[in-house]
């Protein structure tokens, strides 16, 4: 699906290379970007509810106050992921699933 973004359009699917893209503030609600490269992705204050981020990359991402409740985030790299006053709800994914994500924001 295209959508546009800050004024940049984008391809938001499964395995999309969004690395470095400016996606502040965007719906991304439901959007399956299972295994897409968001490697130094701007998220701050994204609306990702319910997305698929299944293996996606997400390493040095921001995600400051972006809501990812009821995301999936299993296998996901969140290596240096900067976030502070996030949304998140882990109900329905495992336990291991939300410590790789806490480790992952250290």
């Amino acid at each position: 699906m295209e959508k546009t973004i800050n004024g940049k359009k984008y391809i938001i699917e499964a395995g999309a290379n969004l690395a470095e893209a400016n996606l502040e503030g965007a719906n991304l609600e439901r959007a399956n970007l299972e295994g897409a490269n968001l490697r130094g992705a701007t998220l701050e204050r994204a609306n990702l509810e319910g997305a698929n981020l299944e293996k996606a990359n997400l390493e040095k991402a921001n995600l400051e106050k972006a809501n990812l409740e009821g995301a999936n985030l299993e296998k996901a790299n969140l290596e240096g992921a900067k976030t502070t006053l996030c949304t998140v709800n882990f109900t329905g994914n495992e336990y291991e699933q939300a410590k790789q994500f806490i480790r992952g924001l250290k």
